[in-house]
């Protein structure tokens, strides 16, 4: 497993709205990446979007001595303003490509990223190859070493898979929301499938119910319309039920609800790596000690499966 960086980015905007996960403690940040890379986890996710930069700069800050211990996974597409903490637009010329890459190294603190992967959901046909060409000469040159694609449309990852040298293909699964035609260009195509939202958006972690409600400073209570898990701060009953009907299972021998939500992931696949997010260390040490339990059973994904659908 890795750990999803998009939380300890801090407060940002798009669209005038809240687009992170509200005030964040940095120190207390380090300390979990430090905790995650002590139990063995070494696969860090960002993007220069998440606090417009901010999640990139405490990261390096926290794996500087690290360095060879880890993969780092980035993003670009989207453009900032950090002294106002907005998205702004997107830019994916060559020219801006190249200058969000040195960007994101030069907070990351390191001369090379391991995986850059674009941010944006979806692009244009005509526009990819320039893209991908770009990525490719960054490869060649020594600035990256692989690069993806953060998509949940198939026919992206297809185009990803055939007519590029991509290796990754990053976008939403979880026990709620499955994604098998994703799962299939993966398997197909030797690609590594990165799910992020393991525990969408923190409805499997089991702290909600129908009472809780999140404030406009947080992504799941600020109006955003592709929220999928939550609406007006308020978790949507439909995942709370359907939670509460494979609860038991997923919580089966000693796991917590977050970790039988991971070995879901797992059980998906030969090539799934879920990224949860975090805010703590103690978020951080429950996630990662999921992977002593490991995959569930096929048993118990077939119960799942018939209690889902």
């Amino acid at each position: 497993m890795g750990l999803g960086c998009w939380a300890i980015g801090g407060t940002f905007y798009l669209d005038g709205k809240a687009d992170g996960y509200g005030d964040v403690d940095d120190a207390e940040s380090i300390r979990a990446i430090k905790t995650a890379i002590d139990l063995g986890v070494s696969f860090f996710d960002t993007s220069d979007a998440y606090g417009t930069g901010h999640s990139e700069q405490v990261l390096g800050d926290a794996v500087r001595d690290r360095r060879a211990d880890v993969v780092l996974a980035t993003k670009f597409g989207y453009t900032h303003d950090a002294a106002r903490r907005e998205l702004t637009g997107v830019d994916i010329s060559a020219a801006g490509i190249r200058r969000a890459c040195e960007a994101s190294m030069s907070r990351l603190g390191t001369d090379y990223i391991d995986l850059y992967q674009l941010h944006v959901w979806s692009i244009p046909a005509d526009r990819a190859e320039e893209v991908f060409s770009t990525l490719d000469d960054l490869r060649a040159e020594g600035q990256i070493r692989a690069y993806g694609w953060s998509t949940g449309e198939t026919d992206n990852a297809q185009l990803l898979a055939t007519r590029t040298n991509g290796a990754t293909i990053l976008h939403p699964l979880n026990v709620l929301s499955d994604a098998p035609d994703l799962l299939d260009v993966g398997a197909q195509h030797d690609l590594a499938n990165i799910c992020s939202g393991p525990l969408a958006m923190g409805i499997l972690s089991g702290k909600f119910d129908r009472a809780s409600v999140l404030p406009a400073d947080d992504v799941r209570g600020s109006g955003h319309d592709w929220v999928e898990y939550f609406r007006d701060g308020r978790p949507r009953p439909g995942f709370l039920d359907a939670l509460g009907s494979i609860r038991e299972i997923l919580t089966s021998g000693g796991r917590t609800l977050a970790q039988g939500a991971l070995g879901w992931i797992w059980a998906r696949g030969d090539r799934t790596i879920p990224i949860p997010g975090f805010k703590t260390s103690d978020q951080v040490e429950e996630n990662a000690r999921a992977m002593e339990f490991g995959p569930l059973t096929p048993a118990q994904m077939g119960e799942i499966a018939g209690l889902l659908h």
